[in-house]
């Protein structure tokens, strides 16, 4: 993976470990389902009029759309509204790097390397270290939600990499357009119609900019280049990067939020940082880059996943 390519996968996990704190902010103002619903309406919308359609076919985009949209974002908000505390959701929901490596192997073939199993295997005892000593709190529901929600963003990377997308921002506009009716519909069942008409007539300025963060800085610009690496290069190469949204989640949390950070949180913090060296590291070269073919170095579509 190019230096600046790292540089840009970096920059997409401290944009969602922000994203805990404005998901936070709006939950103080809006039900789960509502806020993830606006998310996506904001972000569709007036996009999805500029943008061309996807060169994927309907039934990936459709299929995004409802993992990542419905069942990931959805279950997550829920899980924090459920009582799941925002920097212990970051480090749970990060199970999705080891979750998309062992999917995309079993699915599409792309066998990682050593040393990104290693270095998937360290950040994620980085993350437990985080998880055992970061003094969050949770509801078993809390937590059971936020391991769907991993499992649903696992599913969500194959689907992305599966589709063979050549217009990966084509793909997350439209497919913004699949979640918020079930969203609002579900919302509509668990608060009620009336209080979901209130929530969203009664938005506050808090509450915007919360959905306002998540819909355009998270979703457009954090899954923009996510799912831009995820077509160029293997999913073994980019998901492992995502271990590192808890240690901004945390840092966030204490710039923002004032939620203290100890020596257990520095300590699992360089024990992430050293997992994700060996799955940066240089290598044979292009072994672990599943995309590069040719002396041009363009990438190569996954073969899609079979129906």
């Amino acid at each position: 993976m190019k230096a600046s390519h790292r540089l840009l996968a970096v920059l997409v996990a401290a944009i969602w470990g922000v994203n805990f704190v404005a998901i936070e902010l709006g939950l103080r103002d809006l039900p789960p389902l509502v806020l993830t619903a606006l998310r996506f309406v904001a972000a569709a919308v007036p996009l999805v009029f500029l943008v061309p359609r996807p060169s994927a076919r309907l039934r990936y985009v459709v299929t995004y759309g409802l993992v990542l949209g419905v069942l990931k974002f959805g279950a997550l908000f829920t899980a924090l509204a459920a009582g799941m505390s925002a920097g212990l959701a970051s480090l749970v929901l990060q199970a999705q790097a080891l979750m998309s490596v062992l999917l995309a192997a079993a699915v599409l073939g792309e066998r990682p390397a050593r040393a990104q199993v290693a270095g998937v295997l360290v950040g994620s005892a980085g993350i437990g270290v985080l998880a055992v000593g970061s003094g969050g709190h949770a509801t078993v529901i809390g937590f059971l939600l936020t391991l769907f929600a991993a499992a649903s963003w696992a599913v969500a990377n194959l689907v992305m990499r599966a589709s063979g997308e050549q217009r990966p921002l084509s793909l997350l506009v439209w497919s913004s357009l699949v979640p918020p009716l079930p969203l609002l519909g579900l919302a509509g069942v668990i608060d009620g119609g009336e209080a979901v008409l209130d929530a969203i007539t009664g938005l506050s300025w808090r509450g915007l900019l919360a959905v306002a963060y998540v819909a355009y800085v998270s979703t457009l610009v954090g899954f923009g280049i996510w799912n831009r690496l995820i077509a160029r290069y293997s999913i073994a190469r980019v998901a492992p990067f995502s271990l590192l949204v808890p240690v901004f989640g945390l840092s966030a949390a204490w710039l923002l939020l004032d939620e203290p950070v100890g020596p257990t949180e520095l300590v699992a913090g360089a024990i992430v940082l050293a997992g994700l060296a060996l799955v940066v590291r240089r290598s044979t070269p292009d072994r672990d880059d599943a995309t590069t073919a040719g002396e041009g170095g363009e990438p190569e579509h996954a073969r899609p996943v079979a129906a």
